[in-house]
């Protein structure tokens, strides 16, 4: 029994240490008169874990200000998000099964990019401290999604964690394929 415990165990172990894998997509925008498109490339080296998750929730529905960024930070880095030639370490990598598929959150704990905001070379806003994406994923890794590459987030009036974004377009996410 205690060695197939401890077979269990290394089996868990090395499963948490495979890479999850790295996504290759388009993220684009459109603005009246602009638009723009960058490659964009999500290496996921593993997922949280629920503890971590734990902590991230807790620091969101805790309401003060900052805390889900600061909270994130201190995570280990689980892979990250590259927007051209800048990679960002990702803090947060959460799975969740569809239908067909799976729906993949990331998250950093820094902003990747502020859009918009009195351009060029727009600067940070106050809260705007973190980024996120989201790919919707079929069964064969591939869909489509959004990317939030300056975002805050918070509770709702019904505590429902919801974002809010420092752009006024949203930034697509096409093309998504998984490779090696």
């Amino acid at each position: 029994m205690l060695a197939a415990a401890g077979l269990v165990t290394a089996a868990l172990t090395l499963g948490a240490q495979t890479p999850v894998g790295t996504f290759k997509a388009t993220a684009s925008v459109k603005a009246p008169g602009k638009s723009a498109a960058v490659p964009v490339t999500i290496h996921i080296d593993r997922f949280i874990t629920d503890a971590d998750r734990d902590k991230v929730v807790a620091a969101v529905k805790g309401g003060q200000a900052g805390e889900p960024q600061k909270t994130l930070a201190t995570l280990p880095d689980l892979g990250y998000i590259a927007v051209g030639a800048t990679k960002t370490p990702l803090k947060y990598a959460y799975p969740r099964a569809t239908g067909g598929g799976r729906i993949v959150t990331v998250v950093t704990a820094k902003a990747v990019y502020y859009i918009g905001g009195n351009e060029p070379n727009a600067k940070p806003k106050a809260g705007y401290d973190m980024a996120l994406a989201l790919m919707v994923l079929d069964a064969n890794d591939s869909g489509d999604g959004e990317l939030a590459p300056a975002v805050k987030v918070k509770l709702d009036e019904n505590g429902a964690i919801v974002t809010q974004d420092y752009g006024r377009e949203v930034v697509r996410l096409t093309k998504i394929t998984k490779g090696s």
